[in-house]
């Protein structure tokens, strides 16, 4: 079994959840630059937080920063993590899925019931994802692991590997912000259809906080149960301790240490700034040329009543979610340089084929269910929202049913 699962981790390209390592020799220039980069992202921040109302874009920047290299040192990809174990039967990646949730669950939890004590009112919490819960999200779930599948990553992913000089990372982007645009077009008549009514189910109203968390946690543990009799075991030999540097900033992280990490950014980002999410910026600045350019419906029914990452006009050229998403592509390219995994491509005809379709169809699916991988599945969970647990099922099911049809077709690797 161990066996065949090195051999599957040779065989993976490089867009998958392994990445090549350093190799002996051109050290130091590299990790200069990574530095010089760390460096800038400090400097940065620490300018943003001396100007007035500053301190909001600059812990935006940081988080964003520290969450780009805990991506990219634990190879933290939603789709590659599921394909790891459905084509390998590979399951430390799902595990570590699991355990950025569970973090992420009992930290939200210690959040809210400081902020609101009784959750059982018609209020909810300021800021967090959690969206209304219908066919049309199950839609949008579906359509976004499509995208996933086709393309190769999650948006949070491709943002990493943009870093990392991914030769399809750009052209999945290009295609995220044509799938908004296409959102925007669809979302009328979607939102009469099936949003507008669709319930917006928060469970800590219904459970208590002590319900919600120990209710979360339990089918999180049972998925981890199921998922840990199929670790396979080891009989290679014990290995020598690498040295402190090249354990944080050259071999990749165990991916549940990097949950762990994601769970706790994600509750400190929603305690300081506000929840998780990466496609509030490409939805915004998307909505505001396609409004410059007359192809926007004249009115965006409801859209912006509802929780998930927002989409409105931006009209500040600073951020928060613009700088967030720059110090996560910044970050994640300086631990690629120091790691020696900075490999740019040139592009394929192939790669600019499947990014820019399974692109558009992963910013169809953000944008209609209101957030990514990130913000509605990631943040919704943590935060109690159903809304983040029927896209996550229909995202896993859409994805493993395309990478069934495409390994098939020979249309997917």
């Amino acid at each position: 079994m161990t066996d065949g699962i090195a051999a599957h981790a040779r065989a993976l390209p490089a867009h998958a959840s392994e990445a090549p390592v350093r190799k002996e020799g051109g050290f130091f220039v590299p990790v200069g630059v990574a530095l010089a980069i760390a460096g800038g992202l400090a400097w940065a921040a620490h300018d943003l937080a001396g100007r007035p109302d500053g301190g909001r874009l600059a812990l935006s920047l940081t988080f964003g920063a520290l969450f780009g290299f805990v991506l990219q040192r634990s190879r933290f990809c939603f789709y590659c993590l599921w394909r790891d174990l459905l084509v390998s039967g590979d399951p430390r990646g799902m595990l570590g899925i699991l355990a950025a949730l569970a973090a992420g669950v009992a930290g939200y939890a210690v959040v809210l019931g400081a902020w609101m004590p009784d959750p059982s009112g018609a209020r909810l919490p300021p800021d967090a994802h959690i969206g209304p819960v219908g066919p049309v999200l199950a839609l949008a779930g579906a359509v976004f692991g499509t995208g996933m599948a086709i393309s190769g990553s999650c948006i949070s992913a491709h943002l990493y590997r943009l870093g990392e000089g991914s030769p399809t990372a750009p052209f999945a982007l290009l295609g995220t912000g044509l799938g908004f645009a296409l959102g925007f077009a669809t979302w009328n008549p979607l939102y009469l259809a099936g949003v507008s009514e669709a319930p917006v189910l928060w469970l800590p109203r219904h459970l208590g906080y002590a319900g919600s968390l120990g209710g979360a946690l339990a089918l999180l543990g049972a998925i981890a149960l199921v998922l840990l009799r199929r670790l396979p075991g080891s009989s290679a030999p014990p290995v020598t301790a690498p040295s402190p540097w090249h354990a944080v900033f050259v071999a990749r992280w165990p991916v549940w240490r990097g949950g762990v990490a994601i769970g706790a950014l994600a509750t400190l980002g929603y305690l300081r700034v506000g929840p998780l999410g990466v496609t509030a910026e490409i939805g915004g600045r998307t909505r505001q040329a396609a409004g410059s350019l007359g192809l926007l419906p004249e009115r965006l029914e409801g859209l912006d009543t509802f929780r998930g990452c927002a989409t409105a006009v931006r009209d500040a050229v600073l951020t928060p979610n613009g700088l967030f998403v720059g110090g996560l592509v910044l970050a994640a390219f300086a631990a690629a340089l120091a790691a020696g995994q900075f490999r740019p491509a040139w592009p394929t005809s192939g790669q600019v084929l499947r990014g820019l379709i399974g692109g558009t169809l992963l910013g169809w699916g953000a944008m209609t269910g209101l957030g990514c991988s990130v913000g509605t599945l990631l943040s919704g969970i943590m935060a109690g929202a159903v809304s983040g647990w029927v896209f996550g099922l229909a995202m896993f099911a859409a994805a493993a049913g395309t990478l069934w049809v495409g390994r098939r077709t020979r249309l997917l690797a």
